[in-house]
């Protein structure tokens, strides 16, 4: 075998590794999740079913006592049996009275019973491409299928018998107008023995909400109260289950650091609690998330918890702030955040050496809220990889074309290196009539063999590992870009040309289908499906990946041409189910490849063979179907 067939084979194995790992890791749990829909839709409807029996009030905070335990003070999952069905989500928004919420990224309501922040759509986003479809629906409140809502409040000293305001309590508003970025509501309540509370709440035109609580007390008696935050949602939500993202609850929590529990692993331990300051915490899905934001110097006693309530799962994140004693004639007064909105790397933050967003991150001071936004464990790559895209984005308007450039800038990065690889492939295709002859000098002394053939490369200052440089460098890229098209939502459902209107997703176009003629889905056959998904873009790639085969000379052994001939394919087919544009990449990076090889072994002096090759292929098929 060649040297340089052995380098490619070697890089076909890399890129190889890559594509098991994706089968692995990601493909995998995602074909598992397809398997499990129908079962999941079933708990679903299951769950509701019992909320029905069960309840449609999901938390309330108890009265907090004195220990500093962070368990014994936080807000608890409290839930009264209740008979109501569950019912329609605009019919439940519809029987209480509500202030509106009107900002250019969300529209929905206030519930002045409780208090609640309950109704949230995010009309930026839609369910799917058509823009048409329903807007991103991230809060409903309790009684419905699957009520999700923060909650901020206080709760009393242990012992109290303070009258408290809780999910029954209707408050009023102060005025009539709606919560919008220039005007902020404000609600009242008086609970009769000489507490009146007051709540401001005001938003900004992205995604945060600021609440601040006052209480008077004119009563006889000072009152000791906590102030509390939680985000609470029913049932275990349906999550895409892929191992290079997390869903769940997460936060990061002082001198602790980032946690995140999947609702598995929260299920599994029930509760975790940690005292800290100087954090935030929340509940997160791909694309959108809800957090609390406390000031950054509040001491928390911060919560994790999934509560089963008969069959049904609720899970909250919650805080209690130190306790403050409001004397006679006094107020007090406590502040908090929420972040309820699409996880926008622009807003959210993004924090790296060479640039970034500031967002909220920078914004409100807080502690690493840009890791809302899953980058994974090679942030280091993702991140400039997603500010490289976005900036070319916001150059041409399309993240396709930002997605073409970016590989073209990659390429020249690291051009020297690759210009070194492919010119010393160029070199070892010159010296194959040596080490033919090699072959023939000594064709029973192999260690003879490999000492003439190092003192051949050693004069020609040939690398015999540089075939393999282009595909090493290429696999960072590749899990980056494919991290990028996952996690960030800037990519979901933006358009290429043509037919390819979402990046993240895969071509939608199918060979097997005879490209929509045919109307039935093969993708859910079982086993094979996820294979049958073979669209215009995947065969380019796979039509690039031969011309840069049949760039190097035909092997000689059988086994080693049978490898070549059907890598391409293999890879078409593997490649099939990937996001459009991480396929867009592959085509253009292996078209880039063909180009840059072709000029480097003819400044080389070596032959370019694709075209004789690519003869030789045709004209073998000939000959084999006439014999």
């Amino acid at each position: 075998m060649s040297d340089n067939n052995r380098n490619t084979i070697l890089a076909v194995i890399l890129s190889g590794l890559v594509l098991i790992a994706w089968q692995v890791f990601i493909n995998g749990p995602q074909m598992e999740k397809q398997r499990a829909a129908q079962q999941a839709q079933s708990e679903m409807a299951k769950q509701a079913a019992a909320q029905a029996a069960g309840t449609t009030t999901p938390s309330t905070p108890p009265s907090a006592g004195t220990s500093p335990a962070p368990a014994a003070n936080a807000p608890a999952i409290n839930q009264p049996a209740s008979t109501a069905p569950v019912i329609d989500r605009e019919a439940a928004i519809a029987t209480l009275p509500r202030v509106k919420i009107d900002t250019p990224r969300l529209s929905g309501s206030i519930s002045l019973k409780g208090a609640r922040i309950d109704d949230l759509s995010l009309v930026q986003f839609r369910e799917t491409v058509d823009p048409d479809s329903p807007a991103i629906v991230l809060f409903s409140p309790s009684g419905t299928a699957s009520p999700y809502y923060a909650e901020f409040g206080w709760v009393p000293a242990s012992g109290s018998t303070v009258r408290m305001p809780d999910y029954n309590t209707m408050w009023q508003q102060e005025g009539s107008n709606s919560l919008t970025p220039s005007s902020p509501v404000t609600l009242k309540y008086d609970n009769g023995d000489g507490l009146t509370f007051r709540r401001t709440i005001s938003i900004d035109d992205h995604y945060l909400f600021t609440i601040k609580d006052d209480v008077t007390n004119v009563g006889n008696a000072p009152v000791t109260l906590y102030p509390f935050a939680l985000i609470s949602r029913h049932g275990t939500p349906k999550v895409a289950g892929y191992y290079i993202l997390h869903e769940g609850l997460i936060g990061y929590l002082g001198d602790q650091g980032l946690q995140q529990y999947s609702y598995k692993k929260i299920d599994d331990d029930k509760t975790v609690s940690f005292k800290v300051t100087d954090g935030w915490l929340g509940i997160t899905d791909k694309y959108w998330a809800s957090a609390l934001l406390p000031d950054t110097n509040a001491q928390l006693q911060a919560r994790f918890s999934s509560n089963l309530v008969g069959a049904v799962r609720t899970y909250q994140t919650d805080y209690l702030e130190d306790p403050q004693t409001i004397a006679i004639g006094g107020t007090g007064s406590a502040n908090a955040r929420l972040f309820a909105g699409a996880k926008e790397a622009s807003v959210v933050g993004i924090n790296f050496a060479i640039g970034g967003f500031g967002g909220y991150t920078k914004q409100l001071g807080l502690n690493h809220f840009d890791l809302m936004i899953d980058w994974g464990w090679f942030y280091f790559i993702t991140k400039p990889m997603f500010l490289a895209l976005d900036f070319f984005y916001h150059l041409v308007g399309n993240f396709g074309i930002a997605i073409l450039l970016v590989t073209v800038i990659v390429k020249l990065l690291f051009f020297p290196l690759a210009n070194k690889s492919y010119a010393s492939m160029a070199k070892m295709k010159s010296v194959q009539p040596q080490l033919a002859a090699l072959k023939e000098r000594y064709p029973d002394d192999k260690v003879k063999q490999q000492q003439e053939m190092m003192e051949i490369y050693k004069k020609e200052k040939i690398n015999p590992v540089a075939g393999c440089l282009p595909v090493a460098l290429q696999i960072p890229v590749f899990f980056s870009l494919y991290k990028v098209l996952f996690v960030t939502i800037e990519m979901r459902h933006a358009p290429f040309f043509g037919w390819i209107k979402d990046l993240s997703a895969p071509d939608p176009t199918n060979l097997f289908t005879l490209f929509g003629l045919l109307h039935f889905d093969p993708t859910q056959l079982p086993l094979l499906g996820h294979y049958l998904a073979l669209g215009v873009w995947p065969i380019i790639m796979g039509i690039t990946m031969w011309f840069q085969m049949k760039l190097n000379p035909t092997p000689p052994d059988p086994t080693q041409k049978m490898i070549f001939d059907w890598m391409p394919l293999i890879f078409t087919f593997m490649l099939a189910g990937f996001p459009a544009g991480l396929v867009i990449y592959w085509a253009w990076n292996n078209t880039l490849s063909v180009l840059q090889q072709s000029f480097i072994m003819r400044r080389n002096g070596v032959k370019v063979e694709l075209f004789d090759n690519l003869r030789a292929t045709f004209a073998s098929k000939k000959v084999e179907s006439k014999t």
